[in-house]
């Protein structure tokens, strides 16, 4: 039986504080962008939108679309990204959440599928070596995500916590292998990742 379709949003806007201000998508590791990283981890979806201003170069086959209002966090990005899926055709019944700075997730991108699909769980996400969950990689059932902004954010998600929109969601915790949770906040953490490398399993498969 093959597996089922799920679509994906990239969230791929912020400030870049921590970074000084760079455009955080476009920052690179080993030679490409964090975001062309990401978009690695979407392989297999039916859709694709990234959630980003006009300046980020996003390729041609893949919807863009921005939250509301602008820098309105990732809660709106996610709506944004789900809102730009039911305007592309029928959407398909899983939802995959992505951060740009998280560039080892494309290998756990199965593992949470999987979880998903073999549970009654609403979704499931990634959980890093501290227990700390990494709520925008996951796998998540697109009418849970649609529950539960009519019941938290009916007049919109701008500055509404991604915590505070999946809470009450019944969500299944993958264990992180090596790197696939950690994400770039800092010029630190790029180096960190640059060092580490793929060879702890972690990286995208050829």
């Amino acid at each position: 039986m093959s597996a089922p379709t799920f679509d994906a949003v990239v969230l791929a806007g912020g400030t870049g504080r921590r970074l000084g201000g760079a455009s955080k998508p476009d920052v690179r590791l080993e030679g490409r962008r964090l975001l062309d990283h990401a978009l690695d981890a979407t392989r297999g979806a039916a859709a694709v939108v990234v959630v980003a201003p006009e300046t980020v170069p996003v390729p041609p086959d893949v919807r863009r679309t921005l939250e509301s209002p602008p820098l309105g966090g990732p809660a709106a990005g996610i709506a944004a990204g789900l809102a730009a899926l039911r305007q592309s055709g029928e959407p398909a019944p899983l939802v995959l959440v992505l951060a740009c700075d998280v560039p080892r997730a494309a290998a756990a991108v199965p593992d949470l599928v999987a979880a998903t699909v073999g549970s009654m769980a609403d979704g499931a996400c990634l959980v890093d070596s501290g227990g700390r969950r990494q709520w925008l990689v996951g796998v998540y059932r697109r009418g849970a995500l649609e529950r539960r902004f009519a019941e938290v954010a009916p007049d919109g998600a701008g500055g509404l916590g991604v915590g505070r929109l999946l809470d009450g969601l019944r969500l299944l915790a993958v264990p992180a292998v090596g790197t696939q949770a950690l994400d770039v906040d800092t010029w630190g953490d790029l180096a960190r990742l640059g060092d580490a490398g793929a060879g702890d399993g972690s990286g995208p498969a050829s």
